[in-house]
């Protein structure tokens, strides 16, 4: 295995972990109305994980030769992200003592959510698919193995970013509840954006 192309997909993987997206969004909204960050946070990067597994294990590029088991994937993550954003921005506004049921009844509830902002989110999928193909070499260590290394650091790298984004935002927002509440509905129009601007994209595909 080449450790400068693991360096270099590790600088590329930070990267794109420091673009606000979807789990952003989520993470934003677990650090403000969540109780505790951990298990929304914790589905996210369990969703990763589920991911980069696919992945390596070659199902990611099955899935992406069948137009209709990714556009069925791409209805189904856009819909799912369509509905956390609404449900953020209709629900009552509360500072940071609202309870856990504004991301779901209970802590596992708010772990599958997480999960499925991630592992249902066809941007993450395709990027994967075609990123972690090109830093693994011929030589050395099987690709799929080559793939887990690679994917282990860009879940480590969303580990630590989501949990200090959620935690921050958590932080920052404690003392200003007028403020955690505009973030909280900025947090669902970016999630409904995202999801929507998903459908529209695939729809000009279709047709």
């Amino acid at each position: 295995m080449d450790w400068s192309l693991v360096f270099e997909f590790w600088v590329i993987a930070a990267i794109l972990t420091c673009t606000p997206g979807a789990d952003w969004a989520y993470s934003i909204a677990a650090g403000i109305r969540a109780k505790s960050v951990v298990p929304s946070v914790l589905g996210i990067v369990f969703g990763y994980v589920v991911v980069v597994s696919v992945v390596a294990a070659g199902l990611g590029t099955v899935i992406a030769r069948y137009p209709a088991a990714l556009t069925g994937l791409t209805v189904a993550g856009s819909s799912y992200l369509i509905y956390l954003g609404l449900g953020s921005l209709l629900g009552k506004s509360e500072g940071l003592e609202a309870s856990d049921k504004s991301l779901g009844d209970s802590a596992t509830a708010q772990f599958f959510r997480g999960a499925g902002v991630s592992s249902m989110n066809p941007k993450g999928i395709l990027l994967l698919i075609a990123l972690l193909p090109q830093f693994t070499t011929p030589d050395g260590w099987p690709s799929s193995v080559q793939m887990l290394v690679l994917g282990g650091l860009h879940v480590a790298n969303i580990t630590i970013a989501y949990f200090g984004i959620a935690l921050l935002a958590r932080r920052i927002l404690r003392s200003r509840p007028r403020a955690s509440i505009v973030i909280t509905k900025f947090a669902g129009v970016a999630m409904t954006i995202i999801g929507a601007g998903l459908l529209i994209e695939k729809a000009i595909e279709l047709f």
